[in-house]
């Protein structure tokens, strides 16, 4: 990473006693020129080694593909952390600080002065054209790092690259794509679940017309009895461990948990009835 420049004297007074703005001017341009040059300095870096992983992943050396798709990822600037992350921190600061101002030595009965009014916040600048170049690549590179999990049969892991890689483009199709299907091998209620979103995500994305959109709608038909059944064993599961457990209480009052009957009330969840 290339340091600042620093400001020549030259561009803090000129010798008449005035300022001598260009030159602040000309610093200015010259980190910013320096920073682009950073990053497409970054950007030939990292497309380099994405090559090269694809060339291990066509020889299907995925261990290989995965190390240097990593390295390539390594060379790209990490995305920024979102607003409302920032903010999340703003607001427990602030809340820290009155709780500051708030409190008075004994015997003060003065309020203190509060000066925590928060500045309106400006318009948030469009990403540059750089900007958006480094966040393709690195969405890219997110997801061949997930198509390598993928291969390795590394579902979870497989999600969570594809993950990163729709933080940086939420309607990259392969992202999407790669994701839903390792959920599908997860195959946990949770995780159908978020399979069945993706897809549908996925319809809004694609054109109608196209056979990878049929192939989505036929996937999702296949998908929603599998989504059911997960559902049902998981909750006859949990509701199983309840009974064991609700038998070792209740068997202390003479009854037991099939006093209580538990049936499904056509919204999702269940109502349970007491028989004697």
């Amino acid at each position: 990473m290339q340091s600042t420049p620093s400001v020549s004297h030259e561009g803090r007074e000129s010798d008449d006693g005035g300022s001598d703005y260009h030159s602040v001017g000309e610093a200015s341009d010259v980190e910013e020129v320096q920073s682009e040059e950073s990053l497409r300095n970054c950007l030939r870096d990292a497309e380099e080694l994405k090559k090269e992983g694809n060339e291990y992943f066509r020889a299907k050396e995925w261990n290989q593909a995965l190390l240097t798709y990593r390295r390539a990822l390594a060379r790209l600037p990490q995305k920024p952390k979102s607003k409302s992350a920032q903010d999340k921190g703003k607001g427990k600061a602030k809340e820290r600080l009155e709780e500051f101002r708030d409190a008075k030595p004994p015997g003060s009965t003065e309020d203190q002065p509060s000066d925590t009014n928060i500045e309106p916040v400006g318009p948030v600048e469009p990403p540059s054209a750089i900007e958006v170049e480094v966040s393709k690549a690195r969405a890219v590179l997110n997801a061949n790092i997930g198509a390598c999990h993928v291969q390795l049969g590394e579902h979870e892991e497989a999600v969570k690259a594809c993950s990163q890689a729709l933080l940086d483009d939420p309607e990259y199709t392969k992202a999407l794509q790669r994701r839903a299907q390792s959920n599908e091998k997860i195959g946990s209620w949770s995780s159908l679940s978020k399979a069945q979103e993706d897809y549908k995500k996925l319809l809004e994305i694609l054109p109608s017309s196209s056979p990878q959109a049929k192939e989505v709608q036929r996937t999702l038909r296949l998908l929603e009895p599998r989504v059911e059944a997960a559902q049902k064993k998981e909750m006859d599961e949990m509701l199983g461990k309840l009974k064991g457990f609700g038998n070792t209480i209740l068997g202390k009052f003479g009854l037991s948990t099939d006093n209580f009957k538990f049936e499904p009330n056509g919204q999702g969840g269940y109502s349970m009835n007491f028989t004697q």
